[in-house]
């Protein structure tokens, strides 16, 4: 059944589990927030200020750069290394967690890269604007495992918002999933193909070793030090 609740503002009502806050913020991390965020959005995608859900003009905010989207960008060390690497490439980061949000503004001022967009929130609003074939590449860099079966739903690898995700990439687009979860391995491979996306190892090596413009994030390397495994998934958008 479709639950067609909505909220105050009119949204649709999407239920979210993970944290908006930690630990207090520093001084410093409240001033990038309050100097740096809003120029750095990448358009209207809240429903307060875009409640049409008119389709973001992306021409107009990068011009015809290829266009990168990292769902989930933690502290945003992949992030800010990517944006230093590839110039003239432009990248969304999209996190709901404000105390990553702040921790990113401090690597970008430190980086001085220019061609970042972030938008603090969830990324199921930012599908909702994103015009249809728009994006080059999406990261998704060990997401939240939600290990207790019962919680399997509430993982990013499921339909709610694969498909829209698919809907935002262009074909032939390159989709990255790095994880260090098996049975989330299991449930991205059984799950992002059915999504129109193709999986493009063909040997253990694909998924063994890192992609060559990497960076270990700290989330890696907690995962490494506790003995688990990662994995990196490569997968191309299907053409429609």
């Amino acid at each position: 059944m479709t639950d067609d609740r909505t909220s105050p503002s009119g949204a649709p009502w999407r239920n979210f589990y993970g944290r908006r806050q930690g630990k207090t913020l520093r001084n410093s991390q409240r001033g990038y927030l309050d100097e740096d965020l809003a120029a750095l959005s990448p358009g209207a995608v809240d429903w307060d200020e875009n409640p049409e859900r008119t389709p973001l003009d992306l021409a107009t905010r990068f011009g015809d750069r290829p266009i990168w989207l990292e769902i989930g960008f933690g502290g945003g060390e992949h992030m800010v290394h990517q944006a230093a690497q590839n110039p003239d490439v432009a990248i969304i980061g999209c996190e709901p967690y404000i105390n990553g949000v702040a921790m990113l503004l401090g690597k970008i001022r430190k980086a001085g890269v220019n061609n970042v967009a972030v938008h603090p929130g969830d990324a199921r609003d930012l599908f909702d604007v994103l015009p249809q074939a728009s994006l080059d590449r999406a990261f998704l860099l060990y997401p939240d495992p939600w290990p207790k079966a019962r919680h399997h739903r509430r993982r990013f690898v499921t339909a709610e918002h694969l498909e829209p995700l698919a809907r935002v990439l262009k074909p032939g687009a390159i989709f990255r999933v790095a994880t260090d979860i098996p049975d989330y391995v299991r449930q991205t491979l059984e799950e992002v193909p059915r999504a129109g996306f193709d999986w493009l190892a063909e040997g253990p090596q694909d998924w063994r070793e890192p992609w060559q413009d990497w960076i270990p994030t700290r989330y890696e390397q907690k995962a490494l030090r506790e003995g688990r495994v990662p994995h990196y998934l490569t997968f191309r958008r299907r053409a429609a």
